[in-house]
């Protein structure tokens, strides 16, 4: 769903601009809430795996791919303020390096894709949480369900933009069934890869997981025959450095990016299936960054398509793991430097 230049006017792009400004502007703050010596890495590492899951795109209709939007997993692993913080890193670096997204839809871009994402994924996970069984199932299962949720809910909200802004005349009946359709589709897609990683991670280290926290049950020992609560230590129980998580992760972010993306679908995703059936593409402009070596998820230079592709994913995946790591480790120092003033 990366909005191409020239689909939105200017005046609402920029004003999209202002409110993706403030939520990020927020989340930097929120972040230092969410993120401790343990878990501020792993931010960095949760970019660069949706950077890379972002590029397999899946069959969901003849014709039509889709692929991971990501604010749900974002903020069910490492928090919401963080994972709106996640989802505008990887935006950025996909536009900048690889034409990925217009640069004047940024703006855009993250308010749907980040921020909506984020805040209907997290808030429905979080009242799941609140009535379905405390247990790591709940969790995956929350996990399924808000993401699938999210996804749909970002199309809506672009059409609305659309319906403000939109540089076409296209009912906006039509692009509305059209683009909530689609992503209906895709979001199933979404609910199925974020349902597994959320589990996956869960099963290795719950303790790293934002959304699976206050989840374990509590300590009990038994006294005069009776089991009772154990008196909580003042101290959270550190279960080793999440250093074999970090590696892992980084891997298989690599192995995505660089080998997998090669097998993904070719077929244009839901935004530009749509785009091009009810012609809300007809103005859409030159990407600014379309001359990048990497435009186009490619090597210029290297003519094999196997490798040109897997060494710009490789690329994009240490870029993201670098910008969001050095972000995320600023905003935990400022908070270290808070708490110690």
């Amino acid at each position: 769903m990366h909005v191409p230049d020239g689909f939105i006017n200017a005046p609402v792009s920029a004003a999209a601009g202002v409110v993706a400004a403030g939520a990020v502007a927020a989340g930097l703050r929120g972040a230092r809430k969410e993120l401790d010596e343990r878990t501020a890495p792993l931010a960095g590492l949760v970019a660069a795996f949706i950077f890379a899951v972002q590029m397999l795109n899946f069959p969901v209709a003849a014709g039509t791919s889709g692929h991971l939007l990501g604010g749900a997993l974002a903020a069910i692993l490492v928090g919401p303020w963080t994972g709106v913080l996640c989802i505008a890193v990887v935006l950025l670096m996909q536009g900048i390096l690889f034409a990925d997204g217009g640069l004047t839809a940024l703006g855009v871009n993250i308010t749907v894709m980040g921020v909506v994402t984020v805040v209907v994924a997290y808030a429905l996970f979080r009242g799941l949480v609140l009535v379905l069984p405390r247990t790591r199932r709940s969790v995956t299962v929350a996990s399924f369900l808000a993401a699938l949720v999210s996804v749909p809910a970002a199309a809506t909200v672009f059409t609305l933009i659309y319906a403000i802004g939109g540089t076409t005349d296209v009912p906006v009946s039509k692009v509305l069934t059209a683009m909530v359709g689609v992503h209906v589709l895709i979001g199933a897609g979404e609910a199925v890869i974020t349902m597994l990683t959320v589990g996956a991670v869960v099963a290795v280290r719950p303790d790293l997981v934002y959304g699976a926290r206050g989840l374990t049950a509590p300590l009990k020992l038994r006294v005069d025959g009776e089991l009772v609560d154990a008196v909580p230590s003042a101290r959270p129980v550190v279960k080793g450095s999440p250093k074999k998580l970090w590696i892992g992760g980084v891997v298989t972010a690599l192995v995505l990016a660089g080998f997998v993306s090669f097998y993904a679908s070719a077929s244009p995703d839901g935004l530009e299936k749509v785009a091009a059936d009810q012609g809300i593409d007809a103005k859409q402009e030159p990407h600014a960054a379309a001359d990048s070596p990497l435009a186009d998820y490619g090597v210029k230079g290297i003519e094999a398509p196997r490798l040109s592709g897997g060494l710009a994913g490789a690329i994009g995946v240490g870029a993201t793991l670098a910008v969001g790591s050095g972000a995320f480790w600023v905003v935990r120092r400022r908070k270290t430097a808070a708490l110690e003033a």
